[in-house]
C-alpha cells in the first residue's frame, strides 16, 4: 500500500446486521421510491445494530480473542457511525486485555447526498437525470448531489490510512467500517484497477466478515478476505472467500 510502510497486519471487518440493513432488504423485496422503516434514523450515522448484528459482534470478537497472541490486534480504529462504533466495542468486550478504540471521521460510510433511502425505482423516478449520468459515470466516478463518489471515497481513506501507519508502527490494526470501505480498501492496498474493483464489488461484504492483509517481504499482502466462518448463523451473507 502507498504510504503505509509501518503496519506489520491490517484486519477490516464490516459492522454487524443493522436496521438500515433490514430496511434495504424490505425495500428490495416489495419496491417502493423509499426506504420506509419505522426506526430508520433520519441521519445514517446513527442507524443501529439489529439484535442479529450485535450477535454478529460477539463472534468477530471470539475470533478475534480466539487469534494467536501475536496476531491479535494492538489498536483498533472505527468508524463514527453507530452501527460501526457499537460492533467494535461488543468485539473487544470479548478480548481479555483489549486495545484502546479509536475514532476516525474519514472512515465514515459513503455520503449519498439527496440520494439517501432512495430505492433505485425511486431515483429513476425523482432523478431521472441522476440515474442516467450514474448510468454513464459508474459508480467509481458517479457523485450524486451533496454525496461522494468512490473516487471521493479514496481521498479521504488515503489520507486515514497514512496516518493510522504513522501512529502504529509495527502495529496490528483492526479496522471497523462499511462495507465500501472494506472494498476501497483492497483496491488501494492491492493497486487494482477500476475493472478489477467493479468485478470484486459484485460479491457483497458480509456483517462481520474478516478480511486481513499480512506484511510479508516488506508488503501487506492478502491473507483473509470477505470470510464469515466464524459466524454462527451467517444467511444471507456470502460464502467465506479466498484470498487471491
Amino acid at each position: 500500500m502507498a504510504g503505509v510502510r509501518n503496519l506489520e497486519s491490517l484486519i477490516l471487518t464490516r459492522h454487524g446486521e443493522s436496521t438500515g440493513n433490514l430496511a434495504h432488504q424490505a425495500a428490495r423485496d416489495a419496491p417502493g421510491d423509499r426506504i420506509e422503516e419505522v426506526d430508520l434514523c433520519d441521519r445514517d450515522a446513527d442507524v443501529p445494530l439489529s439484535e442479529r448484528g450485535r450477535l454478529q459482534a460477539v463472534a468477530l470478537g471470539r475470533r478475534l480473542a480466539a487469534l494467536p497472541p501475536s496476531e491479535r490486534p494492538t489498536a483498533v480504529v472505527s468508524s463514527p457511525y453507530v452501527r460501526s462504533l457499537d460492533t467494535a466495542r461488543i468485539a473487544l468486550a470479548e478480548l481479555q486485555d483489549p486495545p484502546d478504540l479509536l475514532v476516525d471521521e474519514r472512515l465514515r460510510d459513503r455520503e449519498m447526498g439527496v440520494l439517501y433511502r432512495l430505492t433505485p425505482h425511486g431515483v429513476r423516478v425523482r432523478y431521472p437525470e441522476e440515474a442516467e449520468r450514474s448510468r454513464r459515470l459508474g459508480k467509481f466516478y458517479y457523485r450524486p448531489p451533496g454525496g461522494e463518489s468512490w473516487a471521493d471515497m479514496l481521498l479521504r481513506l488515503r489520507s486515514a490510512y497514512l496516518d493510522i501507519d504513522l501512529d502504529h508502527p509495527g502495529g496490528r490494526v483492526l479496522v471497523v467500517v462499511h462495507d465500501a470501505v472494506v472494498v476501497l480498501t483492497r483496491y488501494i492496498v492491492e493497486g487494482l484497477s477500476e475493472r478489477e474493483l467493479m468485478e470484486i464489488e459484485r460479491t457483497p461484504i458480509g456483517n462481520c466478515s474478516f478480511t486481513r492483509w499480512v506484511r510479508r517481504d516488506g508488503v501487506l499482502r492478502p491473507a483473509e478476505y470477505n470470510d464469515t466462518a466464524h459466524l454462527s448463523e451467517p444467511a444471507g451473507a456470502p460464502a467465506p472467500t479466498a484470498a487471491p
